[in-house]
């Protein structure tokens, strides 16, 4: 969950830029992709705590 946190701090930076592109995405379209951040980082803290 603190990764989520993590994610949404910079959010809006991540926003401007795709605005910045001409890609226009909403916080729902945007929501998809931050499962994904979510479970890649999750992956990632896994593998770390094996090693």
């Amino acid at each position: 969950m603190k990764f989520m946190q993590i994610a949404m701090k910079h959010m809006p930076e991540a926003k401007a830029l795709l605005d910045e592109k001409g890609i226009e995405l909403s916080m729902a379209d945007l929501q998809p992709l931050l499962t994904m951040l979510l479970n890649v980082m999750n992956d990632a803290y896994e593998l770390g705590k094996q090693e």
